[in-house]
């Protein structure tokens, strides 16, 4: 079995349209095991719950956003050591500076497109 048939990936966006968009990216690299969900406070249950080798994740999300996601899920002892790709329209070095203090693996840009995408997974969880 391939690594793109066994990874489990958590994708978490506020936006359908972006959800699908990055789902589709996923897809079209052969990530096909992916779970969805629409802010970061269930991205945080489920993550915590279930168990995912990569969270792609929206920075501006109502309630948790997309770094407060990273910090809480890099506090917890079960899942410190989940792959964690922040995208984002407007990544402002701010943001990107905090996120890299939380142990952020890598970031997207929006938009972007799928070999953006596989590039970015790839620099996480290795070759495809």
């Amino acid at each position: 079995m391939s690594l793109r048939e066994t990874i489990k990936v958590l994708v978490a966006d506020d936006t359908s349209v972006s959800r699908g968009l990055i789902c589709n990216s996923l897809y079209e690299i052969g990530i096909t095991n992916v779970d969805v969900c629409n802010s970061g406070d269930v991205a945080f249950v489920k993550a915590t719950r279930e168990g995912f080798h990569l969270v792609i994740s929206d920075h501006n999300m109502p309630g948790m956003s997309g770094l407060e996601l990273l910090a809480n899920l890099r506090s917890q002892k079960s899942t410190a050591r989940i792959g964690f790709i922040l995208i984002s329209g407007a990544m402002s070095r701010d943001i990107l500076s905090a996120a890299q203090k939380w142990g952020l693996n890598n970031f997207l840009t929006k938009p972007f497109d799928t070999v953006k995408m596989k590039t970015c997974v790839e620099t996480v969880i290795g070759r495809l």
